[in-house]
């Protein structure tokens, strides 16, 4: 709260000057904000390895919980799968496979997608680098916690040179859905990592086609691809 105190001494300029200042002096506290310098982050942040992770039992079928993207100001996609696989040693990589459909499709069409990364460190393998070209700087993806049989947390942090970092996440889950109090623990996790939770969004999966069913690599996937003219999710970057 800003206080101006002014003697009315008969001096009518003193007092003009003094009440312009305290305006002044008002405007610029109360919009501080405004002249605040925002730093654009390029580099990804520093996360933990996750100790002891079991990469294996990462493998098999999940549905997108709850999806972030710094590009997205409101969901565009719904009913989001996934299906990871992974490769023996010495090749340790892992690919996804995932299906979703967009919100404003009125004829629903599932969409599909694939990514596959590599693991650099072998003591750490809950961090990987994607392993395609398509993408365009270095695409980290981090495993920050899971329980295996039911949910897993992930980070995607995509960096390129001379431009900002772009950050993504998905809550992942074996069930269609998960316990609200799960939720909230994995999204408090998320914010040391410069996630804004106001941007997290829920996944719809109501209505949708069970994973096993649909997530499959084959022809149908590339025709999927191509027929449609928006990127998938994990392509929105460094727009």
């Amino acid at each position: 709260m800003i206080v101006c105190l002014f003697l009315i001494d008969g001096d009518m300029f003193h007092l003009r000057f003094g009440v312009l200042s305290c305006l002044v002096l008002v405007v610029l506290t109360g919009d501080s904000d405004a002249f605040k310098i925002k730093t654009v982050k390029t580099k990804c942040p520093a996360v933990r390895s996750l100790r002891n992770f079991n990469l294996e039992e990462l493998a098999g079928y999940w549905y997108v919980i709850d999806y972030y993207a710094m590009s997205e100001e409101e969901l565009s996609f719904r009913c989001m799968q996934a299906e990871f696989t992974v490769s023996p040693p010495p090749d340790w990589t892992v690919s996804m496979y995932f299906t979703y459909s967009y919100k404003d499709d009125p004829e629903k069409e599932v969409l599909f997608g694939n990514i596959t990364w590599r693991i650099p460190d072998r003591k750490q393998l809950a961090h990987w680098i994607h392993a395609e070209d398509i993408y365009e700087g270095v695409y980290n993806t981090y495993v920050l916690d899971s329980d295996y049989k039911s949910w897993t947390l992930l980070l995607h942090c995509a960096e390129k040179t001379g431009s900002p970092r772009y950050l993504s996440s998905f809550i992942l889950s074996k069930e269609p859905q998960l316990p609200e109090n799960v939720i909230n623990f994995l999204r408090d996790k998320l914010p040391r990592y410069d996630v804004d939770l106001e941007y997290m969004f829920h996944m719809e999966q109501t209505h949708c086609a069970n994973p096993d069913r649909v997530l499959h690599y084959g022809s149908g996937l590339t025709n999927s691809v191509q027929k449609s003219a928006r990127r998938h999710p994990l392509q929105r970057i460094h727009e």
